[in-house]
């Protein structure tokens, strides 16, 4: 495993870190048993960042971490987020007392005293331009309830914003084969004011894995049913919100380029490790087997510049009139 400097935070992550959207909800069925040795595998293959939310199983992946670190002696970083919760999900609830309620909710479903990191999750744009709730986040660290704050966004332009406010330790963002733009600009920025950057979807959906067809089916349970449009979030979440048949297309043109020995998925995920800016990128696993082929990924060698230029021009032809100006 390899490990980068977390923003400002003095952590060291590792580069393949663990997304727990898929062990909490909206991924299908999952076995708890099986959620739990995943999360152990992870730890033993030197993964020490979990990433997770309080409306993931309406905190039952915050409940499995708290398990996980219960059990285990190594430091673990877990990072949670807040604010979806809202119903309905608008600006003005985010305020003092739905954010403490909130991050209160989650201590004490994660059975900590301080949260170690907690992200705003998604919150509409206007947030972004309402340094109260900045303030607001500044308190809680005061209060000793969180050691660091940081967001989780849609938008390029949502992350350039949020990293104006001094304290914004980290953004997480899409950012995979089928989303390029924040390396046209955000990722330099963040770099230069040193905030960590947890990539997120790296394998958009799945897609990226090389393992669907178009006769795979998804339970009703699963986003990649149910949210395809964007039914129930942002439809930038479910396949990075690129057309179904065109990524399956563009995955096809895209398997010629891994090196030999590599499979679908660990290419994309060193595609994004490819970018010095990126602290960490955090796939979703509900298997061990799924967190070893994830973390295969780190210790990968380089990617050549021949075929990092050919995955652009793969994206700028086929991908990019679809998603790059709406995110």
């Amino acid at each position: 495993m390899q490990y980068r400097e977390l923003g400002r935070t003095g952590w060291k992550v590792s580069a393949v870190s663990f997304g727990a959207w898929a062990i909490g909800s909206a991924w299908g069925s999952v076995d708890d048993t099986e959620s739990l040795n995943a999360l152990r595998r992870a730890v033993n293959l030197g993964v020490n960042l979990f990433d997770t939310a309080d409306v993931y199983g309406d905190g039952h992946s915050e409940r499995l971490l708290a398990q996980l670190k219960r059990e285990r002696r190594e430091d673990i970083v877990v990072v949670t987020k807040a604010g979806r919760r809202l119903d309905p999900h608008v600006a003005s609830g985010y305020n003092r007392e739905n954010l403490t309620a909130f991050v209160e909710r989650s201590l004490k479903n994660l059975a900590t005293d301080t949260i170690d990191l907690v992200q705003l999750h998604c919150p509409p744009t206007e947030v972004y331009y309402m340094p109260e709730t900045f303030g607001l986040l500044d308190d809680l660290v005061q209060q000793g309830k969180l050691r660091y704050y940081g967001v989780s966004v849609e938008k390029v332009e949502e992350a350039l914003k949020a990293i104006e406010y001094p304290n914004v330790q980290s953004v997480q963002i899409i950012f995979n084969i089928f989303r390029q733009r924040p390396a046209d600009l955000f990722l330099a920025r963040a770099q230069q004011l040193k905030v960590g950057i947890l990539a997120r979807l790296p394998l958009s959906s799945g897609m990226l894995t090389g393992k669907l067809t178009r006769a795979s089916t998804f339970s009703v349970d699963d986003h990649r049913q149910f949210n395809r449009q964007g039914e129930s979030f942002d439809r930038g979440e479910t396949f990075s919100g690129v057309d179904y048949d065109l990524g399956l297309a563009v995955v096809e043109e895209l398997r010629p380029l891994v090196p030999q020995g590599w499979t679908m998925a660990e290419f994309a995920l060193r595609w994004i490790l490819m970018f010095e800016a990126v602290t960490c990128t955090i796939p979703g696993a509900k298997r061990p087997s799924q967190v070893e082929d994830n973390c295969r990924a780190a210790d990968l060698p380089a990617i050549s510049a021949e075929t990092m230029a050919k995955v652009r021009e793969v994206y700028e032809q086929r991908i990019k009139p679809q998603v790059h100006h709406y995110w």
